[in-house]
């Protein structure tokens, strides 16, 4: 992960869980299962601190929405798939500098609490 720059703010979405169909087996095609996922985003935010406006902030909020959208409305063979994609979401927001994306599948293999799958990106 970047280190945090002057200026720079990072925003953590922690836990969000959602269902949505993972997996390839047979009953993972036809029952959605629980993902939790973890947001790690960094932006440039001293418009916002300085004139503590939402207009100049990132919002959060309108990602996260997408995010939940995208994520309960389609279905994904792979983790890395899904993850991907979220991160994709989160990057195309052009203030954006650098996003870290980790989804978890809990449950997905006996005697483990859960696995999950991390992928980032940045932008200058």
């Amino acid at each position: 992960m970047p280190r945090l720059e002057p200026g720079m703010a990072r925003i953590r979405v922690k836990d969000l869980r959602l269902r949505t169909f993972i997996g390839i087996k047979e009953e993972e095609i036809l029952n959605k299962q629980d993902v939790l996922i973890n947001l790690t985003i960094l932006y440039p935010a001293t418009e916002a601190v300085r004139d503590n406006d939402i207009d100049h902030a990132l919002n959060y909020r309108t990602i996260t929405k997408a995010i939940i959208r995208h994520v309960e409305e389609n279905r994904f063979a792979l983790l890395e798939r899904l993850t991907q994609e979220i991160l994709d979401l989160v990057m195309a927001n052009p203030s954006v500098r650098y996003a870290e994306v980790e989804v978890d599948k809990p449950h997905a293999l006996r005697f483990a609490e859960s696995v999950s799958i991390t992928l980032a990106s940045h932008r200058e």
